[in-house]
């Protein structure tokens, strides 16, 4: 949501969705082997010069002490062999500086025959490594007219290093939802939008004089004095969902404007928010339909996202309703990335922030500390650029807009605030994700972008999630080129019943082979069914008795269930020992179980 740098008013007023999902990563691989049968599969960025590029040339590393490290005539004698294994015409070229042997594989290869010889040399226990002879080029910047302005794609400090992941993906062939107010025309985005539909059925909210259509234009939003309730000020058109399209996809490399973090992605508009915001129906409708879902009187979504974004928000807890469409929306495949709101205060207390199965992100300022208005918590799962501009208007994030009051005139751009603006930050990078890595689930997309994050370069009091995350490690990792998926992950067993209002429970996870302490980012995914999960108090107890409160009890909170991943910072504690997880039921009238916790190292 965007907050109005003026006065700190939201907006956005309205109930949406949230939480974390407790999976640890993969990564997809070529599926080549067919004369390396019996071989590790081998991840297709690691057989190209380039993405979609085949790699004609191999690095080859043999260990100190083969013959091959030495021997150019064994080295051409190993390639002939690997070649005849694999299938393929490979020839020692010539021996590098480190001592690596270069080997050809012609201009004709495929990525899975390049895959079929990589798995032959890595099955040989005399090969330190190989690798593809990868093409570089200059890493060029997008002529977009405003790019230099967009401190939040690629500044040192606080930036999230959107450049370095473009070299891999650009997001093409994804679809990203944008649940918002809809869409006004801009060319600096229309070559990136797709159909989409507007699903406000109220008429007093939608403002275009009907209720649901096909046409997710924005007409505006703007509202007089006393319109959203007494004491509201009046307030102009926001055009917040051209904003946040904006920031995902928009048009790259065409001589204006501002460049779009996945910019080869198309963004699906879908309209729930007018005047005075919108309705939790609609909103669950806009999920449903655009994960795939089937919504009554709504034609078939011909734009089946894999993301979606929602930078909106309200107070309370998550509805059942609610989180019942965004657990289905997960189940399909799709991804859905949140606002963790603008109110300065513990996530737990609002909706989205503190459902289950999103991705909730907080905002950061352009140093990189959490930005004043943002919410935090351990419910937060990651950080993004948000801006603040109270220190300047330049120090917000720039993006597409209109510079109608109230209803739509000159296209235009300008600088906002908000978790709104931190939250397609995220979705843009999602994007960029599963253009590099379909296959990519929910639950290794979030794992992967928290995996990946660098501590704030800021401070953040009560908790920023993982980090601040970074474009270009992280979408390496998913490709194979480099990052992590994730770390070591040890599980626990069996499930424990959670008594109604009794004693603390505590269930064992034993931790050994690892070296030195804990990191500062320690995940704690944990999975409880129990009705009321605000009756819930949750502890992890390090090996020496050393306790870290992961939730405390909340009266408020009135949701079902408790499935999240907490970040501890675990940096003061050996890795190894009896860690636990303590669960205690405060209150009467529920019971419920802890199904499953992990750690991931």
């Amino acid at each position: 949501m965007r907050t109005v740098p003026a006065t700190g008013r939201k907006l956005i007023s309205v109930a949406a969705v949230s939480a974390a999902l407790l999976t640890a990563a993969t990564t997809t691989v070529a599926a080549a082997q067919d004369g390396a049968t019996g071989e590790a599969a081998v991840p297709a960025a690691q057989a190209e010069a380039a993405p979609g590029t085949p790699a004609e040339r191999l690095i080859v590393g043999y260990k100190s002490g083969a013959t091959e490290a030495t021997s150019n005539k064994a080295a051409e004698a190993d390639a002939v062999a690997k070649g005849k294994e694999a299938g393929e015409d490979v020839d020692f070229q010539r021996r590098l500086g480190t001592g690596a042997a270069l080997v050809d594989l012609g201009d004709n290869a495929t990525t899975a025959d390049v895959a079929d010889v990589v798995a032959e040399y890595r099955a040989d226990p005399q090969v330190a490594y190989v690798v593809p002879d990868r093409l570089n080029k200059p890493m060029a910047t997008p002529n977009d007219t405003e790019y230099g302005k967009q401190w939040d794609l690629s500044e040192d400090t606080a930036g999230m290093r959107v450049p370095g992941a473009w070299d891999v993906s650009t997001g093409s062939g994804v679809t990203v939802a944008v649940i918002d107010t809809g869409y006004v025309a801009h060319s600096d985005l229309a070559a990136n939008i797709v159909g989409g539909y507007d699903f406000i059925s109220d008429t007093a909210v939608s403002v275009d004089g009907d209720g649901r259509d096909s046409n997710p234009a924005d007409p505006g939003d703007w509202y007089a004095a006393g319109d959203c309730g007494t004491g509201v000020p009046a307030g102009n058109s926001s055009w917040h969902g051209t904003h946040v399209a904006g920031t995902i996809a928009a048009v790259t490399n065409n001589g204006k404007g501002v460049a779009g973090i996945a910019y080869g992605a198309k963004v699906s508009p879908l309209r729930v928010l007018g005047k005075c915001g919108g309705y939790d129906s609609d909103i669950i409708d806009a999920i449903t339909w655009a994960s795939g879902g089937t919504v009554s009187g709504v034609p078939a979504n011909a734009n089946v996202a894999k993301v979606i974004n929602m930078s909106l928000g309200g107070d309370g807890a998550c509805t059942s309703a609610t989180q019942t469409a965004i657990n289905a929306a997960v189940n399909r495949g799709t991804t859905v990335v949140v606002a963790a709101g603008n109110e300065n205060d513990n996530v737990a207390n609002h909706s989205p922030g503190n459902c289950n199965n999103v991705v909730s992100v907080a905002a950061t300022n352009r140093s990189g500390a959490k930005a004043s208005y943002s919410n935090y918590g351990s419910l937060v799962d990651i950080s993004a650029p948000g801006g603040q501009t109270s220190t300047g208007t330049a120090n917000g994030i720039l993006s597409t807009l209109n510079s109608g009051t109230k209803t739509p005139s000159t296209e235009s751009y300008a600088y906002y605030q908000g978790t709104s603006m931190a939250t397609p930050h995220i979705a843009g990078l999602v994007a960029l994700m599963k253009s590099a890595n379909p296959a990519l689930t929910p639950a290794q997309v979030e794992s992967a972008i928290k995996a990946n994050a660098r501590p704030l370069p800021g401070s953040c009091s009560g908790g920023c999630g993982a980090g601040l995350a970074d474009a270009a490690k992280t979408v390496q990792a998913v490709s194979g080129s480099g990052g992590s998926t994730g770390g070591t992950t040890f599980t626990s067993t069996p499930s424990v019943a959670i008594p109604d209002a009794g004693s603390a429970i505590e269930s064992p996870i034993g931790v050994s082979g690892l070296t030195g302490n804990a990191p500062s980012t320690l995940k704690v995914a944990v999975d409880i069914t129990h009705t009321y999960r605000g009756d819930l108090v949750i502890d992890l107890v390090a090996p020496d008795g050393s306790v870290y409160r992961l939730k405390s009890s909340s009266s408020s909170d009135s949701a079902d269930d408790v499935r999240t991943t907490y970040t501890v910072d675990a940096s003061g504690e050996t890795a190894n020992g009896t860690w636990k997880l303590r669960v205690q039921d405060l209150y009467a009238q529920d019971t419920g179980t802890l199904n499953s916790w992990a750690l991931t190292f």
